[in-house]
C-alpha cells in the first residue's frame, strides 16, 4: 500500500468532510431560523439568539485554543470532539422538541462548530502547501457549497406544509456532525504551540502588537458587522408577513440557499485561484463591494428579479469570504502561531455576529428593513476606505515574526 502524504490524507478527509459541513450550514443559515418562525413562533430575542449562536464560538475560540495548547491535544483530535458536542446537541433538539431547548441547543451546536475554526485553520497551515493552500481549500468549499444547495431544495421541498416534522431535519444534522467528528479526528496534526501564559484570552495580544492585524481586525468589523446585521434578516424578509412577501418554505431555501450558494459555487474556484495570486487587501475591497452591492440589491427589492440579484451577489462575496475569511492570517502570522491569530480574527468576528443580529432583529421593529439595509451598506463602503492605506502592505503578505520577539517580552 502506497503510504500517503499529510497533505493527501488531509485533502482526502476535508473532501469528505465537507459534505457533513454543507449540510450544517443550512442550518445556520436558513433551517433554524425558519423553524424558529414558523413553528415556535418565537420574538426576537430569540431569533437573534439562534441566529448568533455559532458566533458564541468564535468569541470563546481564544479559549479553546488555550485549553487545546495547554493540553497537548493534536488540533484535529479537539476539533473532532467539538463535532462530537455538536451531534449530542442536536440529538437532545430532536428528542426534545420545545422552545427553550431549540434555542439553547441551537446556540450550542453552532457554538461548538465555530470554536473549532482556529484549529481547522492551524491544520490548513500545517497540511497545505503555502504555493497551492488557497486552491485546495477552494477546492473542498465547492463540495460543500454544492452540498448545502442541494440540501436546502430537498429539505425546503420536504419541509413546505410539514414542517411539524422538523425533528427530523435535526436528526440530519446531528449525523452530519458525527460524519465531520470521524472525519477530522483522521486527519494529520500536531499539537498547538503553547504561546505562553495562563491567561484563556492571552492571544488578543497579537492584536496590539502587530498594528497591520489590528487595522484589518478593525475594517473587517465594520464589514463583518453590516453584513452579518442583514444575513439573519433574509429569512424574517422573506418570511415574515408584515414584510409583503410570505414566501413559502421551499422558495425561502430557494433565495437563501440554493440561489447564492450556486453563484458560490462557479465563482469558487476562482476566488481561490487569486487568494493565492493576488494582493490580499485588493482582493477584499472586491469582496467588500461585492457585498455591499448584494445587500442594497436583495433588500430594496420586492420582486422576483431583484431578490435573485441580490441572492447571486450574496454568493459571489460569500465564495472568496469563505477562503479570504478562513486563511488570511496564514498569509501574516508565523507558522507556528496561525492558530493563536486565527483565535484572536474569530473572536472579534464572535462579538459583532452576536451584537449584530440583536442590533439588526431590534431595529427591524423602528425602522423600514430599507433603511437597514443602507446602514450595513454604509458599514462597509465605511471598511472599504479604510482598507485603501492597507494595499501597499498585501501585495505578498508578510509574515509578523519580527513582532513575535516584541509580544513575548
Amino acid at each position: 500500500m502506497v503510504a500517503r502524504t499529510d497533505t493527501e490524507l488531509t485533502y482526502r478527509y476535508e473532501r469528505w468532510r465537507a459534505i457533513a459541513s454543507g449540510i450544517l450550514e443550512t442550518a445556520g443559515s436558513t433551517f433554524l431560523l425558519l423553524i424558529a418562525l414558523r413553528s415556535f413562533h418565537a420574538g426576537a430575542t430569540a431569533k437573534a439568539l439562534v441566529a448568533g449562536g455559532g458566533s458564541l464560538g468564535l468569541m470563546i475560540a481564544p479559549v479553546v485554543v488555550s485549553a487545546v495548547s495547554s493540553s497537548g491535544w493534536r488540533a484535529a483530535k479537539a476539533a473532532s470532539a467539538l463535532a462530537a458536542g455538536g451531534a449530542v446537541c442536536f440529538l437532545a433538539m430532536a428528542l426534545m422538541p420545545v422552545l427553550p431547548v431549540f434555542v439553547i441547543g441551537s446556540i450550542m451546536a453552532l457554538t461548538a462548530s465555530s470554536a473549532a475554526v482556529p484549529l481547522l485553520t492551524q491544520i490548513y497551515q500545517e497540511n497545505y502547501p503555502e504555493k497551492n493552500r488557497g486552491y485546495l481549500f477552494s477546492r473542498t468549499v465547492m463540495i460543500r457549497i454544492a452540498t448545502a444547495a442541494l440540501f436546502s431544495e430537498l429539505a425546503g421541498r420536504a419541509l413546505s406544509g410539514h414542517l411539524a416534522s422538523f425533528q427530523y431535519l435535526l436528526l440530519v444534522f446531528a449525523g452530519a456532525f458525527a460524519g465531520a467528528s470521524f472525519c477530522l479526528g483522521r486527519c494529520p496534526s500536531r499539537p498547538l504551540k503553547d504561546s505562553g501564559g495562563t491567561h484563556p484570552f492571552r492571544s488578543l495580544r497579537f492584536a496590539w502588537h502587530d498594528a497591520l492585524f489590528r487595522r484589518t481586525l478593525i475594517c473587517w468589523m465594520l464589514m463583518g458587522f453590516g453584513n452579518l446585521m442583514m444575513i439573519p434578516l433574509r429569512v424574517e424578509y422573506l418570511g415574515n408577513a408584515k414584510y409583503g412577501l410570505e414566501l413559502s418554505g421551499s422558495e425561502i431555501a430557494f433565495l437563501t440557499g440554493v440561489v447564492p450558494n450556486a453563484a458560490r459555487l462557479v465563482v469558487s474556484p476562482v476566488w481561490g485561484w487569486l487568494f493565492d495570486r493576488m494582493n490580499f487587501f485588493v482582493l477584499r475591497l472586491t469582496l467588500n463591494v461585492s457585498m455591499g452591492l448584494g445587500i442594497l440589491a436583495f433588500f430594496t427589492s420586492q420582486d422576483v428579479s431583484g431578490l435573485i440579484l441580490g441572492a447571486i451577489a450574496f454568493g459571489i462575496s460569500n465564495a472568496g469570504g469563505d477562503v479570504a475569511w478562513s486563511l488570511w492570517v496564514t498569509k501574516f502570522a508565523p507558522a507556528d502561531q496561525v492558530a493563536d491569530y486565527m483565535s484572536v480574527h474569530t473572536f472579534f468576528t464572535g462579538v459583532r455576529g452576536i451584537l449584530a443580529p440583536l442590533v439588526a432583529f431590534h431595529l427591524s421593529q423602528q425602522v423600514s428593513i430599507q433603511t437597514l439595509g443602507w446602514i450595513a451598506a454604509g458599514l462597509v463602503a465605511a471598511s472599504c476606505i479604510l482598507l485603501l492605506p492597507e494595499i501597499k502592505f498585501g501585495r505578498l503578505g508578510r509574515r509578523a515574526s519580527a513582532l513575535v520577539e516584541e509580544v513575548s517580552e
